[in-house]
């Protein structure tokens, strides 16, 4: 059997458990809107017909809310496009970002495969500024989700009334997130390079603890600060350690010394 130097054997341990990543990560930071942007007497105020056709694409795209439940991510497909006149940016899919708090500092993450190379742009806007917006509009309308989002709200439904939850109160506000897939890569393959395949991806909604740190890292920075603790207590009793031995191996080394003096001295 093989002998390892603790050094050795901790290198070992760590890589064991430490897995291959291969993921990238695309985010937009942005402030919670005030709460009278989500009112519907605010979005349009005289055009009943574009009103009621907003509340009916908004229940049809997937919502995401800060509050840490099943809903505040989203593991989906989006499609993706080539660069082109009429989709500079790649294809456009929208989603809801609902229970937002006026003036909390929130973060938008997509996580993807590297295996699967696309440029993502992120935007955020409010309900008015699309429909005022021709082409934000437009491309809002043409908008159909890959996977239907009817499931989720079900699921949701459920799990809220199974935990006596309730929906986010009336005065939170809403925006409507905005991201474009642009398959960025090149093959041979002529099918791939025409219809490019829908990319998997994480979507994560995170609020801002006291508008600084984002809510996922405090358990890291929690395990950070007990390892920090943990190294420099140990740091100091293996100091202590070694400080103990050389202070003994000197008073050795000293005992020893005059011992041979004496027996010198004996000998004369």
């Amino acid at each position: 059997m093989p002998h390892f130097l603790p050094s050795q054997l901790l290198v070992l341990i760590i890589s064991l458990l430490c897995s291959v990543v291969l993921a990238n990560v695309e985010k937009t930071i942005f402030l919670g809107p005030s709460s009278s942007s989500h009112s519907e007497e605010n979005i349009i105020k005289d055009d009943q017909q574009a009103q009621r056709w907003l509340d009916n694409k908004l229940h049809h795209i997937h919502t995401l809310t800060p509050t840490p439940n099943d809903r505040s991510s989203l593991r989906t497909r989006l499609k993706r496009v080539f660069p082109s006149a009429d989709h500079p940016r790649g294809q456009d899919a929208w989603f809801l970002l609902d229970g937002l708090t006026e003036g909390q500092r929130y973060e938008v993450r997509v996580c993807w495969a590297a295996t699967q190379p696309t440029n993502f742009y992120m935007e955020t806007y409010t309900a008015k500024e699309v429909i005022m917006t021709p082409h934000l509009a437009g491309s809002l309308m043409e908008y159909f989700p890959a996977v239907s989002p009817q499931a989720q709200h079900a699921t949701t439904k459920l799990k809220d009334s199974s935990s006596g939850s309730s929906s986010p109160p009336s005065s939170s506000a809403a925006l409507l997130l905005h991201i474009s897939a642009a398959a960025d890569y090149f093959t041979s393959n002529a099918s791939l390079m025409l219809h490019p395949p829908p990319v998997d991806v994480d979507i994560i909604l995170d609020p801002f603890l006291f508008n600084v740190l984002p809510r996922s890292l405090v358990p890291t920075i929690g395990w950070i600060v007990v390892v920090a603790v943990a190294g420099w207590a140990v740091s100091k009793r293996v100091v202590s350690f070694l400080v103990g031995e050389v202070v003994s191996s000197e008073v050795e080394a000293e005992e020893e010394a005059s011992e041979g003096v004496e027996e010198s001295k004996k000998e004369r």
